[in-house]
């Protein structure tokens, strides 16, 4: 139990360091990866379609 508890203060000092991004910081932030994630979502979509259209016409041969 005592390794525990000296892990878990190790852990609360640790956190003390650590530079937590401001607010405006953090809504930039989000956004950037949200933009991020629907542009890949998008772009694999296409990409997949493209593929499946070029495999349905392979195989139509």
């Amino acid at each position: 139990m005592g390794k525990l508890t000296g892990f878990l203060k190790s852990v609360v000092s640790e956190m003390r360091k650590v530079s937590w991004p401001k607010r405006k910081e953090l809504t930039r932030y989000t956004i950037v990866v949200i933009f991020t994630v629907i542009f890949m979502a998008v772009y694999f979509g296409v990409v997949d379609l493209g593929i499946s259209q070029v495999m349905e016409w392979y195989v139509a041969l």
